[in-house]
């Protein structure tokens, strides 16, 4: 089973993500904080990380550089969920080592063609 991690402060955006995803073949787990998201890294890597452009507490990228700099043998592939489309946010996620982007809010049609085109979900 798969494991997708949501890190968002909005609890909406983190219950939608969930109700779509969650099923027999994903499991969906929620961190509203980037500590959060780095303890729950730390203790079990998932598979995906959708992380929120606009965390309180930590710069996106910030957060993906960490993670990429654990020891784990599961390398997750991340996307940053923005509310606008910009370019120089997606392409500083994609350097710190983000494989792309979620615009937000997101309907479950958008949301499951963006996991089918990272070939993570069916």
């Amino acid at each position: 089973m798969k494991r997708c991690m949501f890190v968002d402060d909005s609890s909406v955006i983190r219950k939608v993500a969930k109700r779509i995803l969650g099923g027999s073949d994903m499991m969906v787990i929620e961190a509203a904080s980037g500590l959060d998201a780095l303890e729950m890294c730390a203790a079990d890597m998932p598979d995906i990380i959708v992380i929120d452009g606009a965390l309180p507490d930590m710069q996106a990228v910030d957060l993906i550089r960490r993670v990429r700099a654990m020891e784990s043998p599961i390398r997750p592939q991340i996307l940053i969920s923005l509310v606008e489309l910009d370019i120089a946010s997606i392409m500083r996620a994609k350097r710190a080592g983000a494989q792309g982007y979620l615009l937000k809010p997101f309907n479950r049609p958008q949301l499951l063609e963006r996991f089918r085109a990272l070939k993570i979900a069916a």
